[in-house]
This record gives C-alpha cells, structure tokens and sequence, in this order.
C-alpha cells in the first residue's frame, strides 16, 4: 500500500495535470504490449500495432529494459517536463545528472537485470540513443492514435473537473475511488510494495494516463517533485460516441451530466465559452439537449434521446 500523506497547504497545492505525459505513456504502452488486455480501446490500438512494428523494436527494446514489470523502473525517463511536450521531456532526460542516472539504474539492478549498454546510459552518446529510439516508438505506437487517447483522456478531465468544483481537492480526491481511496488526511493506493509519502507542503500533482492500468504509479524517489500518474476511466466517452459526434462534442454532451451553464461546460471540458457555445448548438439542433436562460446564465439538460444515447454507450462496456 502507498499511503500519501496530506497537510491543508498540500491540499491547496494539489492538481490535476490537463494532458497525459508521452514518457508515461510510452512506459505504460510498452507494459500493455508485454501482456492480453481486454479493454475494448486497448483491443483496438494493440491490434493496430502488432500489425506495424516497424520503427518500434529500438524503443520496445529500451523500454522492455529499463521499464520491466515490477515495482521499480528509473524516475528520469518519466520527466514532469514531459507535459511540456515529446521535445521537452526528452532534453529533460538528455540533461539529467550522470549521478542520477546511475544511482537509479543502480536501483533498477537490484529488481531486474540491467544490459550491459543500459550501463553507460549515464553517457551523452548512448543516451541520445536511448532518447532518438523513444521518439521513434512514440512515432509509431502513440501519435497516431491520438484521437482515440484524447477521447477518453477529455472525459477523464471533464469528470475530474466536475469533481472539483463540486467537492474542492477533496472531493476530487474521493471521486478517484476505487483505485485510490481518500481517508483524510491520507491518499491510499494499493501497491506492490509498502511506501509512506509525506507531501510536506509540496501538493501532489495528478497525471492522467491512457495505457496505465489496474493502479496509479507514484515516482519512487521521495524528494522528487510528489506525482501520481493514474489510469483514465475507461468507461467515459467511448470512441464510437466520439466517431458520432466529435470528441470535444461528446466530452460537452458527457459533461452536462445533470445540467450546465455554458461557462460550467467551457470550464469542464478546458475550451473557451464561445466553442463550449457553438458545440452546444449542434447538440441543441440534433435533439440531444435542451437550453433554457435563468437570469443572466443559460441552462443546458440532456433530453431524453441525449440520455438514452448516453446510457446506450456505456451499456456497451
């Protein structure tokens, strides 16, 4: 069990990161092609690349290397940089200190053989290597499924939006439930491996994640900066809903939940009240919602068809 312990300022510090990290995700990915998944998303994208392994096998071989199944895997391939962007994350990982680098390879040995080049990692030369393989795994088993990831990754940030400003960090941090269980003032995650984190004011930052699966990971060197990458709700927004409407359009239609203004909708689904508007008008003239003004705000609901739409799409899973 990891068990992260909160004070009121880590509270206030606490937040949710608005994309996925493509370092996480690569990690992730390569762990799910390690292994059967019968999600029906993971289905289709496992299909897609098995069919087209070329360009992969250098970054599939790094990753099966130093991300191995298992309670550990080094800290800097997974940069908080990373959510800068793919360019971002990977100077991250070119500038980390050589003494990092070998203290945790040094630690990865203790859990899972290491290869002999993985030993002169800490080395620009076989490092850029490494980075230039992970680009192109990343080309390959992740870019072009974007469409795909980013439906179920706008639901997740819709939903965690509504938590917040229903409940604050706390009700955000309830409504991971049930791969993370909030028991004030502690975070509990089931883990392979017993750990005590106290965030000591520094807040705890959420990474939402495609390919993680089952539970959340921590970073495993406490004096990081404290991040949790955690597995998206894999029930939220299916894909055919988005091939039917778009996926900012069916995130908006997910997020009016019980009833949104358009401002609600903008702050949920993370775009400007104009497009939250103009989605909501396509909505509003294919039946699926209904508008109504109270005083100077205007009231979305789902009608009947929307939430028969809505229930039929998650009947599906």
């Amino acid at each position: 069990m990891l068990r992260i312990h909160f004070t009121s300022e880590d509270l206030s510090r606490t937040r949710i990161a608005a994309a996925a990290n493509p370092f996480w995700e690569m990690v992730f990915s390569r762990q799910r092609l390690a292994g059967p998944d019968r999600s029906p998303d993971l289905a289709r994208w496992l299909h897609r690349v098995r069919a087209t392994p070329r360009g992969m096998r250098a970054g599939m071989e790094v990753l099966a290397a130093l991300c191995p199944l298992g309670p550990y895997f080094p800290d800097f391939l997974t940069p908080d940089e990373g959510l800068g962007g793919l360019d971002a994350g990977a100077e991250a990982i070119l500038r980390t200190p050589r003494r990092r680098v070998d203290h945790e390879l040094g630690r990865l040995a203790g859990w899972s053989p290491v290869p002999s080049w993985a030993r002169h990692l800490a080395e620009g030369e076989v490092r850029a290597r490494v980075v230039a393989a992970l680009r192109a795994y990343h080309a390959t088993a992740i870019e072009p499924h974007a469409d795909l990831i980013e439906t179920r990754m706008a639901a997740d940030r819709a939903r965690r939006q509504r938590d917040l400003a229903r409940g604050g960090v706390a009700g955000l941090l309830r409504g991971m439930a049930p791969i993370m269980r909030w028991r004030p003032p502690v975070l509990e995650i089931p883990y392979p491996v017993d750990r005590v984190l106290h965030l000591d004011g520094r807040g705890l930052l959420l990474v939402p994640s495609f390919f993680c699966r089952r539970r959340p990971v921590a970073l495993a060197d406490p004096g990081l900066p404290p991040t949790v990458a955690y597995p998206v709700d894999q029930t939220l927004a299916d894909p055919s809903l988005a091939g039917l409407l778009g996926v900012t359009r069916a995130t908006v239609l997910t997020s009016i939940d019980n009833g949104a203004t358009t401002t609600m909708l903008a702050h949920r689904v993370m775009t400007s009240p104009g497009s939250a508007s103009r989605h909501t008008q396509v909505l509003r003239d294919a039946g699926l919602i209904t508008t109504d003004r109270r005083g100077t705000a205007v009231w979305h609901t789902l009608t009947p068809l929307g939430s028969a739409l809505l229930a039929g799409n998650r009947s599906g899973h």
